[in-house]
């Protein structure tokens, strides 16, 4: 998956439905989920919630690194496997 493709999934996971997810992207260049934390972390905050399947420990772990891109790619780990 590519990044657009990723941030998409996140926006579902957090319950964007998919006609507004179309019309931010219509008006905008993309979702800001891989460059912000300020987007970053409400998704961090429902995983944890969310934590049934115990893989929270992926996001909690990269969180430590202090690294956008690095929690970016555990968070979109840990809602593959939530929805699987």
């Amino acid at each position: 998956m590519n990044t657009t493709e990723n941030n998409k999934l996140i926006a579902e996971f957090m319950g964007i439905d998919q006609v507004d997810i179309d019309t931010w992207l219509e008006t905008n260049s993309n979702l800001h989920y891989h460059t912000s934390w300020d987007w970053l972390m409400p998704v961090i905050q429902k995983s944890r919630q969310e934590n049934r399947l115990d893989y929270f420990d992926i996001v909690y772990y990269a969180l430590e690194e202090c690294d956008i891109n690095i929690t970016y790619k555990a968070v979109v780990e840990f809602i593959k496997e939530y929805n699987n």
